[in-house]
Protein backbone atom coordinates (compact mmCIF):
# COMPACT_ATOMS: atom_id res chain seq x y z
CA UNK A 1 0.00 0.00 0.00
CA UNK A 2 1.41 3.48 -0.77
CA UNK A 3 1.42 5.52 2.04
CA UNK A 4 0.33 9.46 1.62
CA UNK A 5 2.72 12.05 1.26
CA UNK A 6 3.67 13.97 4.55
CA UNK A 7 3.01 17.02 2.62
CA UNK A 8 -0.67 16.50 1.51
CA UNK A 9 -3.52 19.10 2.73
CA UNK A 10 -3.94 18.70 6.63
CA UNK A 11 -0.44 17.45 7.68
CA UNK A 12 1.58 19.60 4.84
CA UNK A 13 4.18 21.89 7.04
CA UNK A 14 5.51 23.50 4.11
CA UNK A 15 6.65 27.39 4.51
CA UNK A 16 6.47 26.80 7.88
CA UNK A 17 9.44 27.56 10.75
CA UNK A 18 9.98 25.41 13.32
CA UNK A 19 12.04 25.82 16.46
CA UNK A 20 12.55 22.30 18.40
CA UNK A 21 14.70 22.88 21.35
CA UNK A 22 16.66 20.04 22.43
CA UNK A 23 16.86 18.89 18.42
CA UNK A 24 20.63 17.93 18.22
CA UNK A 25 19.43 14.16 19.11
CA UNK A 26 17.13 11.62 20.47
CA UNK A 27 13.47 12.28 20.55
CA UNK A 28 14.12 16.34 19.73
CA UNK A 29 16.04 15.19 16.13
CA UNK A 30 12.90 12.51 15.61
CA UNK A 31 10.70 14.78 15.54
CA UNK A 32 12.85 17.62 13.54
CA UNK A 33 13.56 14.73 10.85
CA UNK A 34 9.44 14.76 10.69
CA UNK A 35 8.94 18.25 10.70
CA UNK A 36 11.65 18.94 8.11
CA UNK A 37 9.43 16.15 5.90
CA UNK A 38 6.77 17.77 5.94
CA UNK A 39 8.24 20.57 4.66
CA UNK A 40 9.27 22.63 7.53
CA UNK A 41 12.03 24.78 7.95
CA UNK A 42 13.39 23.56 11.47
CA UNK A 43 15.57 25.36 13.63
CA UNK A 44 17.64 23.33 16.32
CA UNK A 45 18.07 25.36 19.29
CA UNK A 46 20.49 23.42 21.91
CA UNK A 47 23.64 23.85 24.04
CA UNK A 48 26.43 21.69 22.59
CA UNK A 49 26.98 23.88 19.07
CA UNK A 50 29.11 20.74 17.44
CA UNK A 51 25.94 18.40 17.76
CA UNK A 52 24.07 20.66 16.82
CA UNK A 53 25.63 21.61 13.53
CA UNK A 54 26.06 17.30 12.75
CA UNK A 55 21.73 17.11 13.47
CA UNK A 56 21.81 20.27 10.62
CA UNK A 57 24.07 18.32 8.52
CA UNK A 58 22.08 15.62 8.79
CA UNK A 59 18.67 17.52 7.92
CA UNK A 60 20.42 19.31 4.85
CA UNK A 61 21.04 15.94 3.68
CA UNK A 62 17.54 14.95 3.19
CA UNK A 63 16.99 18.38 1.27
CA UNK A 64 15.27 20.29 4.20
CA UNK A 65 16.44 23.81 5.26
CA UNK A 66 17.45 24.74 8.46
CA UNK A 67 19.53 25.91 10.87
CA UNK A 68 21.30 25.95 13.91
CA UNK A 69 20.79 28.64 17.41
CA UNK A 70 22.31 27.60 20.76
CA UNK A 71 20.28 28.28 23.13
CA UNK A 72 20.24 28.32 27.37
CA UNK A 73 16.32 27.42 28.46
CA UNK A 74 17.06 28.49 31.63
CA UNK A 75 17.92 32.32 30.40
CA UNK A 76 15.00 34.16 29.30
CA UNK A 77 17.54 36.70 27.52
CA UNK A 78 18.89 33.37 25.58
CA UNK A 79 15.24 32.03 25.15
CA UNK A 80 14.26 35.72 23.27
CA UNK A 81 17.35 36.05 21.31
CA UNK A 82 16.62 32.19 19.93
CA UNK A 83 13.38 33.23 18.67
CA UNK A 84 15.00 36.63 17.42
CA UNK A 85 17.55 35.22 15.83
CA UNK A 86 15.04 32.36 14.21
CA UNK A 87 12.79 35.35 12.71
CA UNK A 88 15.31 37.53 11.50
CA UNK A 89 16.91 34.78 9.24
CA UNK A 90 13.74 32.61 8.47
CA UNK A 91 11.12 35.61 8.64
CA UNK A 92 8.44 33.88 10.82
CA UNK A 93 7.89 31.13 13.84
CA UNK A 94 5.26 29.15 13.47
CA UNK A 95 6.08 26.18 15.76
CA UNK A 96 7.93 25.56 19.03
CA UNK A 97 8.87 22.06 20.50
CA UNK A 98 10.03 22.38 23.53
CA UNK A 99 11.79 19.16 23.79
CA UNK A 100 15.22 20.29 26.07
CA UNK A 101 15.52 18.32 29.17
CA UNK A 102 17.98 16.21 31.37
CA UNK A 103 17.50 13.94 34.23
CA UNK A 104 19.50 13.29 37.17
CA UNK A 105 19.18 9.28 38.84
CA UNK A 106 19.27 9.30 42.58
CA UNK A 107 17.63 8.17 45.72
CA UNK A 108 14.99 10.91 46.68
CA UNK A 109 17.26 11.67 49.78
CA UNK A 110 20.24 12.20 48.42
CA UNK A 111 19.60 15.00 46.27
CA UNK A 112 21.07 18.46 46.73
CA UNK A 113 18.74 21.26 46.29
CA UNK A 114 20.79 22.51 43.35
CA UNK A 115 20.28 18.89 41.21
CA UNK A 116 16.28 19.80 42.18
CA UNK A 117 16.23 23.17 40.92
CA UNK A 118 18.64 21.99 37.73
CA UNK A 119 16.25 19.67 37.07
CA UNK A 120 12.97 21.99 37.49
CA UNK A 121 15.02 24.46 35.97
CA UNK A 122 16.05 22.95 32.57
CA UNK A 123 12.96 20.88 31.61
CA UNK A 124 9.95 23.28 32.95
CA UNK A 125 10.85 26.75 33.37
CA UNK A 126 12.86 26.18 30.35
CA UNK A 127 9.77 25.10 28.46
CA UNK A 128 8.01 27.99 30.28
CA UNK A 129 10.44 30.58 29.02
CA UNK A 130 11.19 29.40 25.41
CA UNK A 131 6.77 29.98 25.35
CA UNK A 132 6.75 32.95 26.45
CA UNK A 133 9.62 34.09 24.43
CA UNK A 134 7.94 32.09 21.39
CA UNK A 135 4.22 33.90 21.89
CA UNK A 136 4.74 37.26 20.07
CA UNK A 137 6.19 35.90 16.81
CA UNK A 138 3.78 32.98 16.65
CA UNK A 139 0.77 36.26 17.46
CA UNK A 140 2.51 37.64 14.43
CA UNK A 141 2.39 34.72 12.43
CA UNK A 142 -1.32 34.29 12.90
CA UNK A 143 -1.04 31.93 15.51
CA UNK A 144 0.58 28.34 15.92
CA UNK A 145 1.89 25.45 17.70
CA UNK A 146 3.45 24.52 20.78
CA UNK A 147 4.38 21.09 21.54
CA UNK A 148 5.78 20.01 25.24
CA UNK A 149 7.40 16.94 25.62
CA UNK A 150 6.73 15.12 29.04
CA UNK A 151 7.50 11.80 29.90
CA UNK A 152 5.61 8.55 31.12
CA UNK A 153 6.52 10.41 34.06
CA UNK A 154 3.83 12.93 33.98
CA UNK A 155 1.63 9.64 34.55
CA UNK A 156 3.80 7.23 36.69
CA UNK A 157 5.95 7.69 39.59
CA UNK A 158 9.65 6.75 39.57
CA UNK A 159 11.84 6.35 42.82
CA UNK A 160 14.82 7.22 41.23
CA UNK A 161 13.79 10.29 39.21
CA UNK A 162 11.57 12.17 42.03
CA UNK A 163 12.91 16.24 40.22
CA UNK A 164 12.25 14.85 36.56
CA UNK A 165 8.86 12.98 37.34
CA UNK A 166 8.21 16.30 39.03
CA UNK A 167 8.74 18.63 36.12
CA UNK A 168 7.12 16.73 33.54
CA UNK A 169 4.14 16.17 35.52
CA UNK A 170 3.98 20.19 35.87
CA UNK A 171 4.44 20.34 31.98
CA UNK A 172 0.99 18.30 32.13
CA UNK A 173 -0.38 21.24 33.70
CA UNK A 174 1.20 24.06 31.83
CA UNK A 175 0.34 22.58 28.70
CA UNK A 176 -3.46 22.78 29.66
CA UNK A 177 -2.48 26.26 31.11
CA UNK A 178 -0.90 28.23 28.51
CA UNK A 179 -3.66 26.32 25.83
CA UNK A 180 -6.78 27.86 27.87
CA UNK A 181 -5.12 31.72 27.90
CA UNK A 182 -3.68 31.51 24.06
CA UNK A 183 -6.34 29.82 22.40
CA UNK A 184 -7.78 33.56 21.64
CA UNK A 185 -4.50 33.98 19.98
CA UNK A 186 -5.05 30.89 17.48
CA UNK A 187 -2.31 28.87 19.13
CA UNK A 188 -2.67 25.69 20.21
CA UNK A 189 -0.42 24.18 23.10
CA UNK A 190 -0.33 19.88 23.25
CA UNK A 191 2.22 17.98 25.18
CA UNK A 192 3.27 14.28 23.96
CA UNK A 193 4.16 11.67 26.74
CA UNK A 194 6.81 9.24 25.17
CA UNK A 195 7.38 6.04 26.60
CA UNK A 196 10.74 3.93 26.57
CA UNK A 197 12.67 5.78 23.91
CA UNK A 198 15.74 4.42 22.80
CA UNK A 199 17.64 7.64 23.57
CA UNK A 200 21.26 8.28 25.12
CA UNK A 201 19.16 9.33 28.21
CA UNK A 202 17.29 5.78 28.47
CA UNK A 203 20.96 4.31 27.89
CA UNK A 204 22.74 5.79 30.73
CA UNK A 205 19.42 4.15 32.81
CA UNK A 206 20.14 0.59 31.44
CA UNK A 207 23.56 0.78 32.29
CA UNK A 208 22.73 1.59 35.76
CA UNK A 209 19.57 -0.90 35.98
CA UNK A 210 20.67 -4.23 34.77
CA UNK A 211 17.66 -5.86 33.85
CA UNK A 212 15.49 -2.50 33.28
CA UNK A 213 15.61 -2.90 29.00
CA UNK A 214 13.83 -6.81 29.54
CA UNK A 215 11.48 -5.49 31.84
CA UNK A 216 10.41 -2.44 29.86
CA UNK A 217 10.34 -4.62 27.17
CA UNK A 218 8.04 -7.07 28.92
CA UNK A 219 5.75 -4.92 30.21
CA UNK A 220 5.26 -2.71 26.40
CA UNK A 221 2.14 -4.15 24.53
CA UNK A 222 3.96 -3.49 20.93
CA UNK A 223 6.91 -5.96 22.65
CA UNK A 224 9.78 -3.16 21.73
CA UNK A 225 11.68 0.15 22.75
CA UNK A 226 10.43 2.84 20.82
CA UNK A 227 12.72 4.73 18.46
CA UNK A 228 13.58 8.62 17.78
CA UNK A 229 11.51 8.14 14.58
CA UNK A 230 8.35 7.11 15.78
CA UNK A 231 7.94 10.54 17.75
CA UNK A 232 8.09 12.19 14.38
CA UNK A 233 4.12 11.50 13.41
CA UNK A 234 2.95 13.01 16.64
CA UNK A 235 4.85 16.07 16.30
CA UNK A 236 3.72 16.63 12.43
CA UNK A 237 0.51 16.02 13.59
CA UNK A 238 0.31 18.47 16.35
CA UNK A 239 2.51 20.98 14.22
CA UNK A 240 -0.04 20.61 11.58
CA UNK A 241 -3.35 22.12 10.61
CA UNK A 242 -4.81 18.79 11.20
CA UNK A 243 -4.58 19.95 14.74
CA UNK A 244 -6.35 22.88 14.79
CA UNK A 245 -9.13 22.04 16.96
CA UNK A 246 -6.45 19.90 19.56
CA UNK A 247 -5.12 22.01 22.73
CA UNK A 248 -4.20 21.21 25.91
CA UNK A 249 -4.38 17.79 25.25
CA UNK A 250 -1.70 15.31 26.65
CA UNK A 251 -0.82 12.44 23.91
CA UNK A 252 1.15 9.17 24.87
CA UNK A 253 3.17 7.69 22.81
CA UNK A 254 4.49 4.32 24.32
CA UNK A 255 3.21 1.52 22.44
CA UNK A 256 0.39 1.09 24.67
CA UNK A 257 2.46 1.05 27.97
CA UNK A 258 0.26 3.41 29.80
CA UNK A 259 -2.89 1.82 28.74
CA UNK A 260 -2.06 -1.23 31.16
CA UNK A 261 -2.53 1.31 34.31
Amino acid sequence: MTMPSPRNGLFDLTGKVAIVTGGNGGIGLGMAKGLADAGATVVIAARDAAKGEGAVMALAASGARSGFVAVDVTDAASCRGLVERTVERFGRLDILINNAGINIRKAPESYTPEEWHRVLDINLTGAFLCSQAAHPALCRAGGGKIVNIGSMMSIFGAAFAVPYAASKGGIVQMTKALATAWAKDKIQVNAVLPGWIDTDLTRQTRRQMPGFHERIEARTPAGRWGSPDDMAGVAVFLSAPASDFVTGAAITVDGGYAAQG
